[in-house]
């Protein structure tokens, strides 16, 4: 065949119908068993997901599964994930064993993010006392959170199947380690709606410097419609971009631009159906209700002296402690979900800043009393009882130092470590004053009641009355839940 030839052939395989059936044989096949098996996002099989989410407004109040005790979560996230050996899992056994090389039986078939060879032991670098009436045991690295353990339940037992931090903190907040999954801010909104028609139902804070490794993905919706992805809020500058007027933009013209684009979108829904245009109705009139009602719930400079000694709070700077107080605004504002990211308890040792003998005390002093202010402050207001407090990483730290290609680290560090770490809740029908699991001698591994990540989060939902097991959406053919197809609720923790 000359060139001329194959030109002509190949012309006609783009303009007849008998070529186009040849050639896309397996691809109509394809698009008639995706209508058929529902995973066409125009198709019918979107009634079903209608149903759960309801006809009128996404984020209208919907009926929980039962009767709630929480109303509200703030989920505290720590991103580096914090030593449970130095704040919780007190373990003088390992004490006695600082200095020695680590037993061939703790390394064999194990993997680590980064030791090699054999490290040493490493005993915890902080004093431990029982506090409270309930006679926690609590590091002297949180002086203030000791007056507040009798309003806590502290989970010692919690393992994850990740032990690099983006998958591990997927895996904590979206219940997959790879990214396209809604995160549980998302699934709570979903299930539950807003009460605030002012303020999204899902709010984001970060402080630290930078964000999760994880990235926005930690607070994005994945499949769910974006309705339901968490709107990030800063304590510095706009509480969210982009929430002004441009220059020479009045309130009344941007409401009549936002009118017109509305009706168009509304009139492209009649035709395609696509439910994305019914978020990106919302999204626009909640942005336009978000120029007046954020700004006035993000200053915090209105709060009395003694809030902002209690909390330790600087108006107009980006701190944990700042973010802290606004979550308290912010639930107070009937929110439904505030997530806070913590950035920077990566303590490997590998400078002063990552050592548990240095960078870690830093971080301890910049949490303790504006988490123990917010749990105090709640609770003084009557929020507590309806409030769900969660504090935590996304996985452990070794009993063992960190030596890093084989080589002992600067500072004193600890590795990551999937087998065991600790969580701690408060308020939201939650028990006070009680320790949940245990760890063996060295805390290397859970050996009673043992925690997982799923657990952990069908226990939230459940706070919040739902049920994770009907909490679901209709994706690619199946149904989907945060919890995929694992989960227990701990509830010898709950009251």
């Amino acid at each position: 065949m000359d060139i001329f030839e194959e030109l002509r052939h190949r012309k006609l395989e783009s303009q007849t119908r008998r070529h186009f059936l040849k050639k896309c044989s397996l691809g109509l096949g394809g698009l008639a068993f995706a209508a058929m098996t529902g995973c066409n996002p125009f198709s019918s099989s979107d009634d079903k997901n209608a149903q759960t989410m309801g006809r009128g407004h996404p984020l209208d109040p919907k009926p929980p599964h039962f009767a709630p005790k929480a109303k509200r979560i703030i989920y505290l996230h720590m991103a580096g994930a914090p030593s449970q050996l130095e704040l919780f899992d007190y373990k003088p056994e390992l004490q006695k064993l600082h200095g020695k090389d680590c037993p061939q039986s703790l390394l064999e078939g194990k993997e680590f993010a980064f030791i090699e060879g054999v490290p040493k032991m490493m005993g915890p670098q902080a004093n431990f006392k029982k506090r409270g009436e309930s006679g926690t045991m609590v590091s002297d690295l949180l002086p203030h959170f000791s007056t507040i353990v009798d309003d806590v339940a502290i989970i010692k037992s919690m393992h994850t199947d990740e032990f690099n931090h983006a998958p591990a903190q997927l895996l904590m907040l979206t219940g997959g380690p790879r990214l396209g999954r809604p995160s549980m801010g998302s699934w709570v909104t979903y299930g539950l709606g807003s009460e605030n028609d002012n303020l999204p139902g899902f709010m984001v804070l970060v402080s630290g410097g930078k964000t999760p490794s994880a990235g926005k993905s930690a607070w994005g919706s994945g499949f769910l419609p974006s309705v339901y992805q968490g709107v990030q809020c800063r304590s510095k500058g706009d509480p969210v971009l982009y929430v002004s007027n441009p220059d020479g933009i009045d309130r009344n013209l941007r409401r009549k631009a936002i009118k017109a684009i509305n009706e168009i979108n509304r009139r492209e829904h009649e035709q395609v159906g696509d439910p994305e245009i019914l978020t990106r109705i919302s999204q626009y009139e909640m942005a336009f209700r978000m120029q007046t009602s954020v700004p006035d719930v993000m200053d915090i400079s209105d709060e009395p002296d003694y809030i902002h000694e209690m909390y330790g709070t600087e108006p107009g700077k980006t701190s944990f402690a700042n973010n802290c107080l606004l979550a308290r605004r912010l639930v107070e504002k009937d929110v439904r979900f505030v997530q806070l990211f913590d950035w920077g308890w990566d303590s490997h040792g590998t400078n002063e800043e990552t050592g548990i003998d240095a960078g870690f005390r830093d971080k301890c002093r910049q949490v303790d009393q504006p988490m123990t202010a917010l749990i105090k402050d709640l609770k003084q207001r009557g929020l507590l009882e309806e409030t769900l407090v969660v504090w935590g990483g996304e996985f452990g730290r070794t009993p063992m130092q960190e030596n890093r290609d084989g080589q002992e680290m600067p500072f004193m560090g600890r590795d990551h470590h999937t087998e065991a770490f600790s969580v701690w809740m408060a308020g939201g029908g939650v028990k006070g004053g009680v320790t949940y699991g245990e760890t063996d001698e060295i805390g290397y591994a859970g050996i009673k009641d043992r925690v997982h990540i799923h657990d952990l989060q069908a226990t939230i939902l459940h706070q919040m009355g739902l049920n994770h097991e009907e909490l679901t959406y209709f994706h690619q053919g199946r149904d989907f839940r945060l919890t995929d197809v694992h989960g227990h609720v701990v509830k010898d923790i709950l009251a």
